[in-house]
């Protein structure tokens, strides 16, 4: 990408935070966010950064939030750490075959720690900044045509659940910030290599280009709404 790239809508100065800042999207996000010569500062976060946060530890969650007080607020907050597979997990292909660990595993880093980065993360965030949490097309139900994918669906849908809540509370209480959850299409990296057709998947970094951009159109008036990175509203 080139170095003119610019977010318009938060002012000179400002400051951005990644959470889950290693992962391919979150990488990129950090390179652009780092070439934007308005933004003074970008601070990353995930499990092997200092202070680290580990979604599968709890309490590594309100530590690295203390941790990060003093330096905010942020104006710029990006959730992009998720969980589709691992070695003892894979997509259902049917409900024969849900397993209660893999759901709890899902859950916990698409819901369960998501959640608690809403309480101790929002607190940090500038009220008139923006803060996006990385959801998926396929967590919307609405949209559910093909079935499969149990876990990660319905982990999606709640934590799309939790933004559209927390968004509403913050209308009545802190009415500029914009809170939204972004779908950012098929992406190559880890996460989807062994799902993603090779004609979708498109780099990180311009996946990344495409979901600044748009968090830097949108407005107070649409958060707590679900957006694809080409700027469409989608189903719940």
């Amino acid at each position: 990408m080139n170095s003119t790239f610019k977010m318009n809508s938060l002012g000179d100065g400002y400051r951005a935070l990644v959470i889950g800042a290693s992962g391919a999207l979150g990488t990129a996000f950090c390179e652009l966010l780092n070439e934007d010569p308005r933004c003074s500062a970008v601070r990353e976060l995930g499990r092997n950064s200092v202070p680290g946060l580990d979604l599968e530890k709890p309490d590594s969650i309100p530590w690295a939030a203390a941790e990060l007080a003093e330096e905010a607020p942020y104006q710029l907050i990006l959730h992009a750490a998720g969980l589709l597979h691992r070695d003892d997990i894979k997509p259902e292909k049917s409900y024969s075959a849900i397993e209660a660990d893999a759901l709890q595993a899902i859950f916990q880093v698409n819901t369960l720690g998501p959640a608690l980065v809403l309480r101790h993360f929002l607190p940090l965030l500038e009220p008139r900044g923006a803060m996006a949490v990385l959801s998926a097309k396929v967590g919307s139900i609405g949209d559910n045509r093909l079935g499969g994918w149990y876990a990660y669906r319905a982990s999606k849908a709640a934590l799309n659940m939790l933004i559209k809540t927390a968004a509403t509370e913050l209308a009545r209480t802190r009415p500029q910030t914009r809170l939204f959850t972004l779908h950012p299409g098929t992406v190559i990296s880890g996460l989807s290599q062994p799902f993603r057709g090779t004609s979708a998947a498109r780099p990180a970094s311009i996946a990344a280009h495409e979901l600044l951009s748009l968090i830097d159109r949108l407005t107070s008036a649409d958060s707590g709404n679900f957006f694809a990175y080409t700027g469409e509203r989608l189903p719940w």
